[in-house]
């Protein structure tokens, strides 16, 4: 059997990428992973990234068209682009529709396996020692506050053990999330992947937008 004391450390290291990363980013790459396996949404997500690449494809070419020096072309990228558009608006409904119930029974699963089974262990455990203090090692004050709320005098609880590893490891983030700044001279990772996906989402947003025919 597992140590308490890694349990509730590694409980403190996922909780800390939960919060670090983010609960959507996290659910986000999941789905991905979900649709890259054999599951019954895979196809579907397939075939929405090939329309939604025809669609800004259409989009760009209609923009490059011009609608009074080659009429019969640009009438017919724009009924393609409309086409392609409108098959990936429908295909893209169900999938978000799909994607709320999986993200649902994910964030369920990851609230149990972390901050539910964190309460289950504080309170089955409240009584239980982590580990001894030295005697006199510490003033009384402080060994009534390690042991809080129920662990006997003198031993740290597993309530001030968890604070302590969320605290540490925050520490330890922080520096090495600095370390790399003065190292690399760029942003941490995680932060360039965010302003990347942002980025995409608000290029595919505009590609969206109607473009309103020109006046011959």
């Amino acid at each position: 059997m597992p140590s308490l004391l890694l349990v509730m450390f590694t409980l403190q290291v996922l909780l800390h990428i939960i919060n670090t990363v983010g609960a959507s980013t996290l659910n986000e790459l999941l789905w991905i992973v979900y649709n890259k396996l054999p599951t019954p949404t895979s196809g579907s997500a397939q075939k929405a990234q090939v329309l939604k690449k025809e669609v800004v494809r259409l989009k760009r070419e209609l923009g490059n068209t011009s609608p009074q020096d080659n009429f019969s072309k640009w009438a017919k990228l724009d009924r393609q682009h409309n086409k392609a558009m409108a098959e990936y608006q429908k295909l893209d409904g169900s999938l978000r529709s799909h994607q709320a119930t999986f993200t649902s029974a994910v964030s369920t699963l990851r609230w149990v396996g972390t901050q539910g089974l964190r309460f289950v262990l504080q309170f089955w455990f409240a009584k239980s020692p982590m580990f001894w203090l030295p005697a006199g090692w510490v003033p009384y004050y402080v060994e009534w506050i390690l042991s809080f709320p129920r662990a006997p005098l003198g031993s740290v609880s597993i309530n001030v053990w968890g604070i302590a590893c969320a605290s540490m490891i925050a520490l330890v983030a922080e520096a090495l999330a600095a370390a790399w700044v003065l190292v690399t001279k760029q942003p941490t990772p995680a932060t360039t992947e965010k302003q990347r996906e942002k980025e995409e989402a608000m290029a595919f947003k505009a590609d969206q937008r109607p473009t309103g025919k020109k006046e011959l």
